[in-house]
């Protein structure tokens, strides 16, 4: 089968690791807003790749069996669509979209398409989620009650406020486009899609930056050395109108109740979950693991007065690879998914639901912390 990348910058070059001649996978186009900057496309596979800027030649060609979706978050409806209509299998890069109707019109258009559609959705192959998972599988902390997940993001000024991340039309807010993750793993770890969502928060800090880069000046998402304080960042983007530090209380189908919180000018960057049930608790200390400083799961199951390391420490293993090697192990499990139908990742539905949970919690915090019924996707 040979594929293409539409949005082969930035996190495009994920499709990379799918390029497998040996198993029958074969990248044999790219499509992007230029040609600079894709070198290690052809440095990386060791032949020269075609290019275009036009993702309709992509999914015009009869050659093309699968393309990579890895476009900014609101083009991801666009191109999906023309993919699937097209009969191509879609692997597409979270979030889903930016609304829920975008989102349902991904599902429309896979339900009329023989082709298969995956959404990227890494975080579900995190060794250390993984781990939680499975102790909750097990029933170590008895029947799932509460979730909280706080996110600090050391890296939030580069990343999202210097591109096109930084506006509402783009991304809608980070508590979908970034929120969508951890949104997507509070429903992973509680077993049930959230019913009803308040959201609050604000922008704090980045719109006081005065140092802007001009409309017509690409964005230069990071800081050589790292900026610090989160003030002293230069070339924001000349429109910001996003939050950077927000909240969600999610109320899921099942009774479980969860809070999710991120900040964007934290010094640090760490995922921290707990998850507490009616026998006890756990908690990761470190989302990936790294040589030499290992993410930790830490379980308490007995009455103390306090333990800080808990009763049982559990050790994530250090694998190789961006995000701790989870971006492997999930293009393998889509690979998987292309040749025999099994997936262990996020199904279509799941990604749906994480995005109107972070669409509505955003639209929530901008109108006065309203909370919102989030709509369970309609069969068509």
């Amino acid at each position: 089968m040979n594929f293409a990348v539409i949005g082969a910058h930035n996190r495009g070059r994920i499709a990379l690791l799918a390029h497998q001649p040996d198993r029958g996978f074969t990248l044999a186009a790219l499509c992007g807003a230029s040609p600079d900057g894709l070198e290690i496309y052809p440095e990386t596979i060791g032949a020269p790749v075609p290019f275009t800027p036009d993702y309709r030649e992509i999914v015009a060609d009869p050659a093309i069996g699968m393309v990579f979706v890895c476009s900014p978050d609101h083009l991801h409806a666009e191109h999906a669509c023309a993919a699937l209509e097209a009969g191509k299998h879609v692997f597409l890069e979270k979030p889903m979209a930016i609304s829920i109707s975008d989102c349902d019109r991904i599902l429309d258009a896979q339900s009329r398409s023989s082709a298969r559609l995956y959404v990227g959705h890494n975080m579900r192959f995190f060794p250390s989620v993984q781990i939680m998972h499975r102790l909750i599988a097990e029933g170590r902390i008895g029947q799932v009650e509460a979730i909280w997940c706080r996110h600090f993001i050391s890296y939030g000024g580069d990343a999202y406020f210097k591109d096109w991340h930084s506006e509402r039309a783009n991304s809608h807010g980070l508590l979908l486009q970034k929120g969508a993750h951890d949104i997507d793993i509070i429903h992973h770890l509680g077993g049930a899609y959230t019913r009803r969502v308040v959201g609050m928060g604000k922008l704090s800090v980045y719109d006081k930056i005065t140092n802007r880069r001009s409309a017509s000046e690409p964005g230069c998402t990071r800081s050589e050395p790292p900026a610090w304080p989160p003030l002293s960042h230069t070339g924001v983007s000349p429109v910001i109108d996003i939050e950077d530090h927000s909240m969600l209380l999610l109320q899921l189908a099942n009774g479980v109740q969860a809070s999710y919180m991120q900040c964007h000018y934290s010094p640090d960057a760490h995922r921290n979950y707990t998850i507490i049930g009616t026998e006890g608790r756990i908690e990761n200390h470190g989302d990936v693991s790294r040589p030499g400083q290992p993410a930790t799961i830490h379980l308490w199951n007995q009455r103390v007065a306090y333990q800080a390391g808990g009763h049982e420490v559990f050790e994530a293993p250090v694998l190789e690879g961006h995000h701790g090697g989870a971006d492997l192990l999930m293009i393998e499990d889509f690979l998987s998914f292309l040749t025999d139908g099994t997936t262990q990742g996020a199904s279509p539905v799941a990604a749906r639901q994480a995005v109107a949970t972070g669409y509505l919690g955003t639209n929530s915090l901008r109108e006065g912390s309203v909370p919102y019924d989030v709509p369970m996707r309609v069969s068509r």
